[in-house]
């Protein structure tokens, strides 16, 4: 293991952070703390994710997609943010890409993602 890859590996391990095994594809629930005033509180953001960047490593991001009030919002999160207090899963995806930009320009039953029913986690990954 190289020198990079130790001190990221000890950065992550410090944080304590459970990120739980998701893809492109897969529905899930980012509960994102968000400050007003003096006040902190934790907002859902729930959609589908669209795409992962870095890997798992402390620079990873993640783009979750929704549809609010008939508008397409997108949202990039830093993937061990101090900000984020939990990740769920809702739903699995079967997909066949890793970045699913296309759904950016689909509407309705066309954008429709199939679930994945008989899912099984990555070997060696954290649940």
């Amino acid at each position: 293991m190289d020198l990079i890859a130790e001190l990221e590996a000890e950065q992550i391990a410090s944080l304590g952070k459970n990120v739980p095994d998701f893809k492109a594809g897969d529905t899930i629930r980012v509960g994102y703390k968000v400050t007003e005033g003096t006040r902190t509180r934790v907002q859902n953001y729930e959609g589908v994710c669209i795409s992962r960047k870095n890997g798992s490593g402390i620079a990873g991001t993640f783009t979750v997609r929704k549809i609010s009030f008939g508008e397409g919002v997108e949202r990039v999160f830093p993937l061990y943010s101090t900000n984020i207090e939990a990740i769920t899963v809702i739903r699995r995806g079967r997909v066949r890409r890793a970045k699913l930009y296309y759904l950016r320009s689909r509407r309705g039953k066309s954008a429709r993602i199939a679930e994945d029913t008989n899912y099984k986690p990555l070997s060696g990954a954290k649940a």
